[in-house]
């Protein structure tokens, strides 16, 4: 399957909300609302950190131990490799990306999606494996980060514009940056400014 044709319901499909929103005790409406505002933060953290070549390399071999994982159900899922991945991915910014993600009217939510991040690492990881694993392991002979970067790209809508979702204006806000720059990455730059102020 190319990178083209997966997109972010592919995943959510893998998420199972239903376990999610018992563990959190918050009904299931409220856990898929989370789950889809989490995701895009950890996809653009992982598309930042894979727009070099050396952390595409990085992403691609950590990819490789997760092929095959069983994330069919919350007990199944490793939190505490998740801990660590959400670390990797966007360090002490943790709170600050969740709300964010959150949005104006957060309601708690941010505080359900920085408790959920370390929960759906494993799940995006397991999910971006297989996905690799069904392509080839180029990734070094492309400046752009090749496979992973294309899969990343596919996944937060690459080309779509991102002027439809608040969520860069959010973010944007976050980091008082006047991005206006509608062209590239969107999200991804945004977060990747976020990130570099580490």
């Amino acid at each position: 399957m190319s990178a083209q044709n997966v997109n972010l319901n592919d995943l959510l499909q893998q998420v199972p909300i239903a376990d999610i929103a018992k563990q959190f005790g918050i009904d299931e409406a409220t856990a898929t609302q989370a789950v889809q505002q989490a995701l895009p933060g950890l996809l653009g953290g992982m598309a930042v950190n894979a727009s070099s070549e050396q952390g595409a390399n990085n992403l691609t071999a950590a990819l490789k131990k997760h092929e095959g994982a069983n994330v069919a159900t919350l007990k199944a899922v490793d939190t505490e490799d998740g801990k660590k991945i959400v670390n990797h991915v966007l360090g002490d910014k943790q709170g600050e990306v969740a709300h964010a993600l959150a949005g104006k009217n957060d309601g708690g939510l941010g505080d359900i999606i920085q408790n959920l991040l370390p929960v759906l690492a494993p799940i995006v990881m397991a999910f971006l494996a297989k996905q690799m694993g069904g392509g080839s392991s180029q990734t070094e002979n492309s400046s752009s980060g090749g496979g992973i970067g294309d899969l990343l790209g596919g996944l937060l809508g690459g080309g779509s514009n991102t002027s439809s979702g608040g969520l860069g204006d959010l973010l944007g806000g976050l980091l008082g940056g006047g991005s206006d720059n509608g062209s590239g990455g969107g999200l991804g730059d945004l977060l990747g400014g976020l990130l570099r102020g580490k």
